[in-house]
């Protein structure tokens, strides 16, 4: 544990480098890693096209899961399962992309017994906000009798747990991608129909036909906008992403003549009970069913920047791992 391998981001880019533990950021608890996971924000961390990280140099990955070598608090044991994910790991903190991390006991959850730490890091940030997304749209009224689901974004990896998620918990999904291959996959993840983005016309009305009884959206932008206008009277839509642009260009119609609620997910800052409950439930009854389909890769602390640079291309779909020796 003296000299451990981690990929560092620099202003001038990132590169593989040894490090000691003396580098890491303080925390109580120190995690041998198994497994990490490639997300979104992750790739624009490591290529520098997204302003990610809060200084220089830093380890980005926003999730981890190991085995506890070190710990100052007794709420974690030494060779207890735990993980991270969120709280601002890999953005304002040496993040999972290292042999070796070092957190705030707070942050850290104990991995499910039901759960290996490969089958934690599939689900991952990804996993835990589709779940989030299913969460809170529940509290909010939303329930399988009521129609169908539409999951936009729904070949990358939240797109793809959301649909299997969704499945299991008994709802009809609709999977809207851009990627015309892609369909029989989702179809085994569980999407009782595909949609093509480029089959979509969005209209110009402020409120469109009325087709979904609610979305979860990874896009924005237009899409989100689109979703507004053609969910069902009360519906609700988990917005969860902006990998299609920030911005939303709608009307308050949606919201004042069908009740149409638009709920915000966020992953990062959430409520230690909340974060516990989610994680329980996936490790029981939304425990995904397809994860080994979902997962399209793993690869070492040596691929990460050459499988980020695929992503923003839109060349990877579903999860891709980190797996360390």
């Amino acid at each position: 544990m003296n000299n451990f391998k981690a990929l560092r981001v620099h202003e001038d880019g990132a590169r593989l480098e040894t490090l000691g533990l003396e580098e890491l950021d303080a925390g109580e608890v120190v995690i041998k890693a198994a497994y990490s996971g490639i997300n979104y924000k992750d790739a624009l961390a490591v290529t520098g096209k997204g302003k990610i990280l809060r200084r220089f140099p830093m380890i980005p990955g926003i999730d981890v899961a190991g085995e506890v070598v070190e710990s100052g608090d007794d709420r974690f044991s030494i060779g207890e399962r735990v993980l991270v994910t969120g709280c601002g790991l890999g953005e304002n903190h040496d993040g999972g992309f290292a042999e070796y991390v070092r957190v705030p006991v707070d942050w850290m959850v104990a991995i499910p017994s039901g759960l290996s730490e490969r089958e934690a890091m599939a689900l991952g940030t990804a996993g835990f906000t589709a779940t989030m997304a299913l969460v809170r749209m529940e509290d909010n009224g939303s329930n399988p009798s009521q129609g169908p689901i539409l999951i936009n974004g729904a070949s990358g990896g939240v797109g793809s747990l959301a649909i299997d998620i969704f499945s299991k918990a008994g709802y009809s999904v609709t999977a809207l991608t851009g990627k015309a291959e892609q369909a029989e996959r989702l179809r085994r993840l569980g999407a009782d129909e595909v949609l093509l983005t480029s089959e979509l016309e969005f209209g110009t009305r402020p409120l469109e036909r009325a087709q979904w009884a609610g979305a979860v959206d990874s896009v924005g932008g237009d899409f989100l906008a689109w979703l507004t206008r053609t969910v069902q009277p009360w519906g609700n839509i988990a917005a969860i992403g902006l990998a299609g642009g920030h911005a939303l260009n709608t009307t308050v119609m949606p919201f004042i003549l069908r009740g149409v609620s638009l709920l915000g997910v966020n992953s990062v800052e959430c409520a230690y009970d909340l974060r516990q409950r989610i994680w329980q439930r996936l490790e029981t009854e939304l425990k995904p069913r397809h994860l080994d389909t979902v997962v399209r890769g793993e690869v070492d602390l040596a691929g990460i920047a050459e499988t980020c640079e695929a992503l923003l291309a839109r060349q990877v779909s579903g999860r891709t791992l980190v797996r360390f020796s």
